[in-house]
């Protein structure tokens, strides 16, 4: 059985962790074919969303404990295979709307996953943590970096430090969910808002992507020269054209993401 199931809803691709008798840790077949999944639908134009998800329950429980021996052989420099390879730049970099549906538990690797996508819709039962200092270790996805970005200093170094979880609710309240669901919906109210987005021009939804993830890159001065590109490059764009078409003429728009 594949360790990641993929899987077409029209212009949307769920990719769905599938080591359920694992709670779905993250093992390096598994971070592989995840970073490969990725690395082929950000070339793909039919595809305008993708949604993250966990089969039977859980998101994912972090890291596989049994791969600790094999992370520890991974050299200091170099992709590092073990923690992921080149998944978490290929995240950072993805050009397309990242969605994470959490359902149960969404826990050190796991936790980082869903930092590292744009949108995290999650189950009114999610529990998110970082607990990676009870085992004496620290994040190795991103986590102290992306969850400082989401929750703020205070509440990153609360979680960092004591590895305890929080809940959905406190989640949201923190910044670091976008919508709290009921239990069982999560995947389904993340489709839902995929598709929203689906229907958006591609590019502009690209364009503003990029330039949002600005903000955690640079100066606001040198992000607001960002925006003022991208907005140029949007502005001068087919889809820019046949959204202001549309609206007068009062119909859908057809975007082309050119």
């Amino acid at each position: 059985m594949a360790v990641l199931d993929i899987r077409r809803e029209g212009p949307v691709v769920v990719l769905e962790f599938n080591r359920s008798d694992a709670r779905n840790a993250l093992n390096e077949e598994l971070l592989t074919a995840l970073g490969q999944a990725l690395a082929d639908l950000q070339y793909d134009d039919s595809v305008r969303a993708v949604v993250l998800h966990g089969a039977a329950g859980n998101f994912c429980a972090g890291a596989d404990i049994t791969a600790f021996d094999r992370i520890r052989e991974d050299a200091l420099i170099g992709p590092r295979k073990a923690l992921g390879g080149t998944l978490w730049t290929v995240m950072g970099r993805f050009p397309k709307p990242l969605i994470a549906a959490v359902e149960g538990l969404a826990v050190g690797g796991g936790c980082e996953l869903a930092l590292a996508c744009d949108i995290v819709v999650a189950a009114e039962t999610a529990q998110f943590g970082v607990p990676e200092v009870k085992l004496g270790v620290i994040p190795g996805g991103g986590g102290t970096q992306r969850l400082v970005s989401a929750v703020g200093k205070a509440k990153a170094m609360a979680m960092l430090l004591t590895g305890d979880f929080i809940n959905a609710t406190e989640a949201c309240a923190d910044g670091m969910v976008a919508r709290v669901v009921p239990h069982g919906e999560a995947l389904e109210q993340a489709l839902t808002m995929a598709g929203r987005i689906a229907a958006n021009s591609p590019l502009a939804v690209s364009l503003a992507k990029d330039a949002a993830l600005q903000a955690h890159e640079t100066s606001l001065s040198q992000g607001l020269e960002h925006e003022k590109r991208n907005f140029h490059l949007a502005i001068h764009s087919a889809d820019s054209h046949e959204g202001q078409a549309a609206f007068l003429a009062k119909r859908p728009p057809h975007y082309t993401g050119t």
